[in-house]
């Protein structure tokens, strides 16, 4: 059951769409303070949720605020990252969750004050609190995504393996990219295009000398089975002629200073507007601005600064210039350089500039920082609204870095400006199951790390966690090395590995679009598959992917192998990814386990009783579109016989919910397999 209480004049966040019940008089479990909520906690309580941020996906014992930050750093003594999430579960000695409805800052102390108190700070009385009480674990996230709606679904041809890189600059590089990807036999559906593309980084223009003609490209590509996926930032530069600013200024379609002029920020193009995504009206016209794009054949598209990222407040930047001066003549200590230097230092998403500008919302005028994180959120929104208008019939790719609650029904996300490091691997998949409780199950990191040097080791071992994650994307930042998987030694082991995500397709789409369709998880705690086992609870690096397979990937560098813990027996499944995906396969009792993983292998686990459907053919496999979703081979345990619910459509309608979608698989003991769809084909 789902239960709300309203304290004050709530802002309508439009994050819940469903039903819930009134509040009784008296709150369960959370005991009411004056700036929020606390809850006693018994030393076997576990907390999950907040989505994507830093730490254990236990969330006890450190303090989060859900604040949409710029911070490419993503380092344990942070508290906040680009998203906003504000639900969480309590698992002990009482199960229930929470849902904050609150567009602001909400502090979650987990722990960190007093070990034993989980604090829930809002900063003004004015938002929605949410109980859900169920079941089980899995019950109380299915009802909470009932209440928050139905998640983001992208095009099937999504699902394949996208390469990026800020620095991508012409169609050259782009042909070279793909070239290598062919010759090297490693699959690939998209290439993504970072700022560079851009016209002088003007949002929906495409540099006419670097792409002189961007449909004909695009046609080129599409053509070789890859789709181009450009950036899109919050950011509308100030430049006289420029179509998208003058009509954003014309009709007043831009957020304002208090006087009501244009608020003048700095990002990637220098003094920029921000498009008043609360305002329905400014809304609707920068959804429309993506047509532009469509018209040339774009089929996807990534939202980029949208926290808003500020570079820096021109009201600020004016003061700075004006200060500086009267340190030149100083002898500059240590208390004067630093506030010499933190003077520029502080320039960048400073606080205090989110102070400064108004949004036109349905509520009447709110000053940004009130309503911070729903920035992000109505971006996305406003580009899948115009795609429902654009193209009503015709799923298009949307990711975004910037989210909230809500968020989820537009688009996905990918984590962010993460670094080429070893703890990295592992935190992303921390995130994972975090995401999808929220409703945000197409996700995904940047392989091998945007930032720093990668290391050929660390972009094979984190490939063999990726190929698990809805969004597969190896991106990284101008002036690091090199990643794209051809241009390292060991190349037969990266083809290998890339055609293993497509031999998976068949499992990881029926299972992504089974989750969005029944509101569950693509991906969940071990607790939250086998909640008898304590150990289980106690697991931090394996998670669920599915309801068939465990992935327990290796995370730590010159690691030849890990301990994993297995709940019950299940099945190993090893992979020689260097030797075309050869698979080993052996019973492994429950318990506790070391097992050896070479660089060039992949291993996971399946349980007893269940069925993997696997694609043929996998060096044959170019692009998604490439993948045979009838033909099937089975991957099972099934000593009794097993079966399964395989979902599979075109992949490109929105045409999700027809029966005939569903397909029932069986598999006797004795291995022979049907189905109730003569139009899939399964062999044992």
């Amino acid at each position: 059951m789902i239960y709300k209480k309203q304290y004050g004049q709530p802002f309508d966040t439009e994050s819940v769409v469903g039903s819930f019940l009134p509040m009784m008089e008296t709150i369960p479990y959370l005991t009411k303070e004056p700036d929020g909520f606390s809850y006693a906690m018994e030393p076997q309580d576990v907390l999950y949720g907040l989505g994507e941020n830093v730490r254990g996906i236990n969330k006890r014992g450190w303090v989060y605020e859900s604040k949409c930050s710029d911070d490419g750093n993503h380092t344990e003594g942070k508290s906040s990252l680009y998203g906003a999430y504000n639900f969480m579960i309590v698992s002990g000695k009482d199960t229930f969750g929470f849902f904050i409805d609150y567009p602001g800052k909400v502090t979650f102390d987990c722990g960190y004050t007093d070990m034993d108190t989980l604090r829930i700070t809002v900063p003004e009385e004015n938002y929605d609190l949410y109980i859900i009480e169920g079941e089980s674990l899995t019950d109380i996230v299915h009802q909470f995504r009932q209440l928050v709606g139905r998640s983001y679904i992208p095009p099937k041809w999504a699902f394949g393996n996208a390469q990026s890189r800020w620095s991508y600059m012409n169609e050259d590089e782009v042909r070279e990219v793909v070239a290598n990807y062919r010759a090297n036999h490693m699959p690939l559906d998209a290439v993504v295009l970072d700022i560079d593309y851009m016209e002088r980084y003007k949002d929906f223009t495409v540099d006419a000398q670097r792409f002189p003609d961007f449909a004909d490209f695009a046609a080129e590509m599409k053509a070789q089975g890859i789709h181009l996926v450009p950036i899109i930032d919050a950011g509308v530069k100030v430049e006289e002629g420029y179509d998208v600013y003058e009509e954003g200024v014309k009709n007043g379609y831009f957020c304002t200073n208090q006087d009501g002029t244009p608020f003048v920020a700095g990002v990637w193009p220098g003094r920029v507007h921000f498009p008043d995504m609360l305002n329905p009206e400014a809304r609707a016209w920068f959804g429309s601005q993506y047509k532009v794009l469509l018209d040339q054949g774009i089929e996807g598209f990534w939202n980029d600064m949208n926290e808003p990222a500020i570079f820096y407040a021109e009201e600020r930047l004016k003061k700075v210039f004006a200060k500086i001066g009267e340190y030149d003549k100083q002898n500059l200590d240590i208390s004067s350089f630093g506030a010499f230097t933190s003077m520029v230092a502080e320039l960048s998403n400073n606080e205090n500039d989110y102070k400064l500008f108004y949004h036109n919302t349905k509520q009447g005028r709110m000053r940004h920082d009130k309503v911070h994180n729903l920035f992000g959120y109505n971006m996305t929104r406003a580009a899948g609204e115009a795609f429902e208008r654009l193209e009503p019939d015709k799923r298009i790719l949307m990711y975004s870095r910037s989210a909230c609650i809500g968020m989820h029904r537009y688009g996905g996300i990918w984590t962010g400006d993460n670094h080429s490091w070893w703890s990295h691997i592992l935190l992303a998949l921390h995130m994972m199951p975090s995401l999808n409780m929220c409703g945000f199950l197409y996700e995904g990191p940047d392989i091998g790390g945007f930032g720093s040097n990668t290391t050929e080791d660390l972009v094979l071992r984190w490939y063999g966690m990726g190929i698990f994650s809805p969004l597969l994307r190896n991106h990284s930042a101008k002036d690091t090395r090199r990643q794209e998987p051809y241009r390292f030694k060991n190349k037969a082991a990266f083809a290998g590995i890339l055609q293993l995500r497509y031999l998976l397709l068949p499992y990881i789409y029926s299972e992504y679009m089974k989750a969005a369709l029944h509101d569950s998880m693509y991906c969940m705690p071990l607790a939250f598959a086998f909640p008898e086992d304590d150990f289980a609870r106690r697991v931090e690096d394996e998670v669920m992917i599915g309801e068939s397979l465990l992935i327990a990937p290796v995370y730590e560098q010159n690691a030849r192998g890990r301990y994993v813990y297995l709940p019950e027996e299940m099945l190993q499944v090893r992979v020689k990814c260097s030797e075309s995906n050869r698979m080993e396969t052996s019973v492994l009792p429950a318990g506790h386990h070391y097992i050896p993983v070479e660089l060039d292998e992949v291993v996971f686990y399946v349980r007893k009783g269940c069925l993997v459907p696997l694609a043929k053919d996998g060096k044959k496999i170019q692009s998604v579109a490439d993948v045979d979703f009838a033909d099937l081979r089975l991957l099972a345990y099934a000593p009794d016989g097993a079966s399964y619910e395989y979902y599979t459509d075109d992949g490109e309608t929105r045409d999700y919910d027809k029966p005939e979608h569903f397909v029932h698989i069986t598999l006797d003991a004795d291995g022979n397999a049907k189905s109730d769809r003569a139009t899939v084909k399964v062999e044992g």
